[in-house]
């Protein structure tokens, strides 16, 4: 076994050993509520905010993102001088890593989150700029316009997907194209599809519920009381 591929175990390892630092789980027991058993189920971002309001959203966000892009930006500013032009691909490991122990925890019986906030952080430790200014921008205009999180959601992860592909092609990534993709280029193009892929099935009750217009709208009022509010 060669040591990139060792690598690429230890990153997606010690990323889903990340990713098992379920936020909104831990957040709700300090208020004395299991999200989990409010709303969707799910122990993300939104479903924090539906269930206890903007604050518990915005903390259950920070450490949903930021425990990809830590250990994401670890690894891009480490190996970027020892692999300079495929450090990208590790990123790209331990980030879904810490997608995987977000969204399958096995101490919660595999059942986590959708990633969302998990794939943002890891899109920020690519630290590409333009890809970064982008893709909020659209995120935040696609959540203005439709007021779906999960809209805004599979929107998010489709346009990073084609920009990826895109910045690939056109020598915006560190990848060497010039003479065609090479195998770690195309190997960053199969897991960026995949994180698109993974958030997009996830979604796949979304989906449904969008089809039949049953789908709720973002709201920032909490919809369970806590013992403070008591």
């Amino acid at each position: 076994m060669t040591l990139s591929i060792i690598l690429r175990f230890v990153c997606l390892i010690a990323g889903y050993g990340f990713g098992l630092i379920q936020t909104g789980v831990l957040y709700g027991k300090l208020k004395g509520v299991d999200i989990r058993n409010y709303g969707s189920g799910n122990s993300g971002t939104t479903n924090a905010l539906r269930v206890l309001g903007p604050k518990a959203g915005l903390v259950v966000f920070l450490g949903d993102f930021l425990k990809s892009f830590i250990p994401c930006l670890i690894v891009n500013l480490v190996f970027r001088h020892i692999y300079p032009e495929t450090y990208l691909l590790y990123v790209l490991y331990i980030g879904f890593g810490a997608v995987l122990g977000h969204n399958f925890p096995f101490y919660l019986g595999f059942k986590g989150g959708k990633g969302i906030a998990t794939t943002g952080g890891t899109i920020a430790g690519l630290l590409n700029p333009w890809m970064i200014i982008i893709l909020l921008v659209l995120f935040v205009a696609t959540l203005a316009i439709s007021k779906y999180m999960s809209v805004a959601s599979i929107e998010l992860v489709s346009s990073f997907w084609l920009c990826y592909t895109i910045f690939m092609f056109i020598g915006f990534l560190p990848f060497d194209v010039s003479n065609g993709l090479t195998e770690p280029a195309i190997e960053s193009l199969i897991l960026a599809t995949i994180f698109a892929a993974l958030a997009i099935y996830r979604h796949k009750e979304n989906i449904i519920r969008l089809k039949n217009h049953e789908e709720n709208k973002m709201s920032f009022k909490k919809t369970v009381k806590t013992e403070e509010d008591k």
